[in-house]
């Protein structure tokens, strides 16, 4: 029954906002398309529940680059288009995800998925990392509202970012996943350190 409500709500609450986004989605497209040469989606290989490998879309925000599939975005990264600094600073870039939610290998709500080369690093030197593929990763997250998000600077950031995780899991509810929906949009309007 658990599961049944949590899909029910994940598909109902990512249909809506795709019906509600549409013409900001198509806006975002044709300015991605305008500012800087490459196709206005980037699809990335992310692990999901499982351990299951899945694409995971966001929208560009890099000029096409080598390392986009095994680097992190970093503070000043040269490697960000104008249009591109403004869709990470407002998480727009990750709208497509709604997608993933529909399609159901994302939730709204999880532990955010990783870049492989990143899963393969941390489930080796991390306590508890594979606990986080329990369940589907989320668009947001409990770590992501508590400050831990974008680029892992230190070990701290890792380790921090797992133990919400796992926190999420042991004390998921309804209640929480709207408490951390209503953080992550008061989050987008206010601005991130870490949104870059």
């Amino acid at each position: 029954m658990k599961l049944f409500i949590d899909r029910t709500f994940n598909f109902l609450l990512a249909l809506i906002v795709l019906i509600l986004l549409v013409i900001p989605i198509s806006i975002t497209f044709i300015f991605i398309k305008l500012s800087s040469r490459g196709p206005a989606l980037y699809w990335s290989d992310r692990v999901g529940i499982n351990n299951k490998i899945f694409k995971m879309p966001k929208f560009r925000s890099m000029k096409i680059n080598s390392k986009a599939d095994s680097m992190q975005a970093t503070r000043n990264d040269k490697r960000l288009t104008k249009v591109g600094m403004f869709l990470r600073k407002t998480s727009i870039d990750e709208f497509p995800q709604f997608f993933n939610v529909l399609a159901g290998n994302m939730s709204v709500v999880g532990p955010r998925p990783h870049m492989i080369k990143e899963n393969e690093k941390y489930l080796k030197t991390i306590d508890k990392f594979m606990v986080r593929h329990f369940i589907k990763p989320g668009i947001t997250g409990l770590a992501q509202v508590n400050g831990y998000r974008g680029e892992i600077e230190t070990n701290l950031d890792i380790v921090n970012r797992i133990k919400f995780d796992i926190n999420y899991i042991e004390n998921w509810s309804l209640l929480l996943d709207l408490k951390i929906i209503i953080l992550t949009l008061f989050n987008s309007f206010k601005g991130e350190k870490k949104a870059y």
